[in-house]
């Protein structure tokens, strides 16, 4: 037996609703938390291409000392 049929089995066949329909967004609370968190980041990319995070009041990054932390080999 398959590992999805098994889980089939147990747990019964999955729903997949319309997949036509369009997808609801709802707005609740903790979505507009994360937004408004989300908002105090920007994106930054160093020399080597590799994108990630920065809070916008440090923005400054490695001129201040706070720039990506990367692994040591």
């Amino acid at each position: 037996m398959h590992a999805a049929e098994h889980a089939a089995a147990i747990w019964g066949p999955a729903s997949h609703g319309d997949t036509e329909a369009p997808v609801v967004h709802k707005h609740d609370a903790f979505e507009q938390a994360s937004e408004d968190d989300l908002r105090g980041f920007e994106v930054a990319t160093d020399s080597e291409g590799h994108h990630y995070a920065v809070r916008k009041d440090e923005a400054s990054g490695p001129e201040r000392g706070r720039g990506p932390r990367t692994k040591r080999r």
